[in-house]
């Protein structure tokens, strides 16, 4: 079982990053929500930032915008993951050299689509 920051977490159904939430864990994944805002998402703790996370991460899954990703960034280099998803609408190519030069493996692609078509 894999530990999957999800970034931008939301408790709103529709919302793709509710919906990798399920999913993920339909997958057999321990998907841990990441939301300032909120202090429970589908049944699971909530964490107000990555550094709070007490588990070992293994995939970051963003679901922020570029322009909201500044701060971030700099925190999963220190996190270091394996890899991070940039899921549509989240792309930036700026920090992608960034994440690169600390051997975290960066992945244009949707987490839900990944898991579906067992290329996750």
């Amino acid at each position: 079982m894999e530990n999957v920051a999800v970034i931008g977490a939301s408790p709103k159904q529709e919302r793709y990053s509710n919906k990798a939430i399920r999913l993920l864990a339909e997958y057999h994944h321990n998907p841990i929500p990441i939301a300032p805002k909120h202090e429970e998402i589908e049944g699971r703790k909530v964490y107000q930032s990555l550094e709070a996370i007490p588990e070992k991460i293994d995939t970051v899954t963003l679901y922020l915008g570029p322009a909201r990703q500044e701060t971030i960034i700099s925190d999963i280099v220190k996190l270091a993951p394996k890899r991070v998803i940039f899921n549509p609408g989240t792309e930036n190519k700026a920090v992608y050299k960034q994440l690169k030069k600390a051997d975290i493996d960066v992945v244009e692609a949707c987490t839900l689509v990944l898991l579906k078509t067992n290329q996750y």
